[in-house]
């Protein structure tokens, strides 16, 4: 984890009226796009094709470069420049692991401060994510780019009370990191009929009756699940809660539901 949170302090990112900067613009742009897959991974982000690209000079690009080098979505090269970080199966393994365990602190103290506008901010995101389809056919893997915003909007909605910016930064740093990963499983996870849609009313309910032992133990298994989507069936995560917990309750077995259309990656 770096110790620069470009994203979520991001100093002197706005002059005094409060108007994003070249290099935040720049940053934004470049941010949505490394999340798109628009650049490969481990791909060279060359300074000169980059301005021609974003209409740009160099000083705001590298700037904007060098904040998501402290994100982790970009890696600088010693006499070669950026490139697109890399990913691996070692990776996505630390990522899903450190993901767990920071989420786990930030839900359970969000549920432990729970009020009623930390309730009807997650029952908002959760309605909204609920009626779209991840994906736009039924037959194939379609995207739907209005799921993937709802997706991070219910997830960052679970933690929102936590009450804690610092702890809700490394959290939204680790979805970035997570989300690429993510892209590559959504496929994979729409072939298999993943049922996510019943894994996140599962959390929301857990969540909502203030259930924190539960909530926090389907979270870690909504993650380990898509990390296993990506890596196979055989992978070894076991990842060890910060407090000794059981295993969740399946869903099915407290509270039976009719038949959704399936969804995909969490």
């Amino acid at each position: 984890m770096h110790a620069t949170m470009a994203r979520t302090l991001a100093l002197s990112a706005t002059p005094g009226n409060g108007t994003p900067t070249l290099a935040t613009t720049l940053y934004d742009q470049l941010r949505t796009d490394l999340l798109a897959g628009l650049h490969e991974p481990g791909g060279r982000l060359a300074i000169e094709a980059l301005c021609e690209r974003y209409a740009t000079s160099q000083t705001p690009l590298r700037e904007a470069l060098n904040r998501l080098v402290a994100d982790g979505l970009v890696q600088r090269r010693e006499q070669r420049g950026f490139a697109v970080s890399e990913v691996s199966a070692a990776d996505l393994v630390e990522i899903t692991r450190t993901r767990c365990w920071l989420e786990e602190i930030a839900l359970r103290e969000s549920i432990a401060a729970r009020n009623p506008a930390w309730e009807d901010a997650l029952v908002l995101a959760h309605h909204r994510l609920a009626r779209t389809p991840r994906s736009l056919r039924e037959d194939r893997f379609e995207d739907n780019p209005q799921w993937e915003p709802l997706h991070r909007a219910f997830h960052r909605a679970l933690i929102a009370g936590c009450g804690s910016r610092w702890l809700l930064g490394f959290c939204d740093q680790l979805a970035d990191q997570h989300h690429r990963y993510r892209r590559l499983s959504a496929p994979k996870a729409f072939a298999r009929k993943r049922g996510v849609k019943g894994e996140h009313q599962a959390l929301f309910d857990a969540a909502v009756a203030g259930d924190a032992d539960q909530a926090v133990a389907l979270l870690r298994a909504h993650f380990e699940r898509t990390a296993r989507v990506i890596l196979g069936d055989t992978a070894r995560l076991e990842i060890t809660p910060l407090r000794g917990r059981a295993a969740p309750t399946p869903p099915n077995a407290k509270r039976p539901r009719t038949t959704a259309r399936q969804e995909t990656t969490p």
